[in-house]
């Protein structure tokens, strides 16, 4: 190992929670100039060992070695002072500030006078030199979601950090983000840093990393093997000891009738503006309509509206020729309209509940559950028995609160409730958003079985990959309008990109 200071070693790493071999023993090393990606199935132990090199927590044993020299981090100041930063997937910037006030916040220095022209001197300079195109006057609210993950590497480099651990960094971007990151990113390599790169998309770790990591359960299945001699196949493998589908079988289906159908749909977001601008589209009994586009442009509030979670402003919605509205009795719709939402801690489950009280969410007030005022026990731990059963989730018991539930198993949860209802219609919002790859298969395959048994289905994610595979047809949004559709099969990836950051394209 070089003792550059833009290296590390980590050597028989271990961290344990209450009932939770965390990290057993780990060894995980990165050379200068590399990127080296970290893989594992959620709860496999990535996210503890970047916090242990972060400086977020204290191993039980081994050690950690920064540059040839072994050290003790107590803090994330302690890990930047060690040359160690840490860009989180959730962007930690203060929206009403300038990109130049983001970068000196919670430094020690300057303490009495800040010379903000200095600094954005030295942010447009830092800029330049690593092709990370930002205005350093521009507010936060003001950038993309692309150009503030731009600042995030930026405060980063500006606090002098020569090794960087990012948190799939690419989540939420267009694919023309997605190529102007990896461009960084390889300016930065050849200019000496050190990346960890963590991500689900293994089509992006084979593109950028020199070596692959694996973990499952704890443990390292491998160890620094080379990126550009593996396939997605086999990282998927030793990831979760199985083969997994990545292209996902559906059958040539006929659109049935018209199920949903919205006409000039209006809404505000939660400031009072204007977040739907005219939305009319319409979704077949028997297809999957994917809604692709950056997130804040509308995604959220039109589903919000559509499972009467929010209220419209103006136009029509049309739930199977019955008009809905602010006095709509969503009750009476519960049954046949599912909803799988983007957050499924606090919108899709009760995280103190337990498996069974949140498998009845749906049904209580309806036999055999509702037993004149109270709900009968015996009722539904049956039906928690039959759903935990039938869709595989993990879980010591039904009587297990949800929050002790790993992502994947939970989504199971609110997919198994939701769909045991029997639902004409389904909005699922982000399904599989950090969900590892076995995980993202199980629901893939839920979704593709509703398709099939007749329910029309809206699939909003940022995840093109997920829309193409399993959309029938594709709608971008841009600043709350439908900008473009076309069908799901053959369509141009580079072209949806565009649309997805507002570039007007020919039909």
């Amino acid at each position: 190992m070089s003792e550059s200071p833009n290296s590390f070693e980590m050597r028989g790493i271990v961290k344990r929670f209450p009932g939770v071999f965390a990290n057993d023993h780990v060894d995980f090393s990165c050379k200068v100039g590399e990127v080296h990606a970290l893989l594992g199935e959620n709860g496999a132990g990535k996210s503890t060992l970047m916090n242990v090199l972060a400086g977020l927590y204290r191993p039980e044993a081994g050690e950690l070695v920064i540059g040839g020299k072994q050290v003790t981090l107590h803090s994330p100041q302690d890990a930047i002072a060690n040359g160690v930063g840490m860009i989180h997937q959730h962007f930690m910037l203060v929206p009403s500030h300038s990109v130049a006030e983001n970068m000196v916040l919670g430094l020690n220095k300057p303490r009495f006078f800040l010379n903000l022209s200095q600094v954005e001197e030295q942010v447009a300079a830092l800029a330049k030199q690593y092709d990370l195109n930002v205005n350093p006057r521009a507010k936060i609210w003001e950038l993309s979601v692309g150009e503030q993950q731009r600042v995030e590497v930026l405060k980063m480099l500006f606090r002098g950090a020569k090794i960087l651990i990012m948190d799939e960094p690419t989540a939420v971007l267009t694919p023309q983000e997605v190529e102007a990151l990896f461009r960084t990113l390889r300016e930065m390599t050849s200019q000496g840093h050190s990346i960890v790169f963590i991500s689900h998309k293994l089509d992006e770790v084979v593109a950028i990393a020199d070596r692959v990591t694996v973990l499952r359960k704890g443990k390292i299945t491998a160890s620094g093997v080379s990126a550009k001699g593996s396939t997605k196949a086999q990282l998927a493998r030793l990831m979760v000891g199985r083969e997994i589908l990545f292209q996902i079988e559906k059958k040539k289906m006929e659109p049935g009738k018209i199920i949903l159908e919205t006409k000039n749909l209006q809404a505000d977001n939660d400031r009072a503006l204007p977040a739907l601008r005219g939305v009319s589209m319409q979704l077949r009994a028997g297809e999957i309509l994917g809604v692709a586009g950056v997130a804040g442009n509308g995604q959220r509030e039109l589903a919000e509206v559509l499972t009467g979670l929010r209220n419209s402003t103006g136009g029509e919605m049309i739930f199977d020729q019955v008009a809905l509205g602010p006095h709509t009795n969503w009750r009476e719709i519960g049954q046949r309209l599912a909803h799988i939402p983007e957050d499924r801690s606090a919108v899709g489950s009760v995280p103190g509940l337990s498996v069974a009280e949140n498998s009845i969410l749906k049904c209580f007030n309806l036999t055999p559950i509702a037993k004149g005022w109270s709900i009968d026990a015996a009722a539904m731990q049956k039906k928690a028995v039959k759903l935990v059963d039938e869709y595989q989730i993990a879980t010591a018991s039904i009587q297990t609160p949800v929050r002790m539930l790993s992502g994947g198993n939970l989504q199971k949860l609110i997919l198994a409730r939701e769909i045991s209802g029997g639902p004409s219609l389904m909005i699922a919002v982000h399904p599989t958003r950090g969900l590892d790859v076995g995980a993202t298969e199980a629901v893939h395959k839920l979704l593709i079985k509703q398709r099939e048994s007749g329910a029309a289905i809206m699939l909003i994610s940022e995840d093109l990959d997920e829309l193409l595979s399993l959309s029938d047809r594709l709608a971008v949004m841009y600043e709350g309008k439908i900008v473009g559709e076309m069908p799901a099969e053959g369509a141009d990836i580079q072209r949806i990109g565009l649309m997805m950051a507002g570039t007007k394209v020919e039909a």
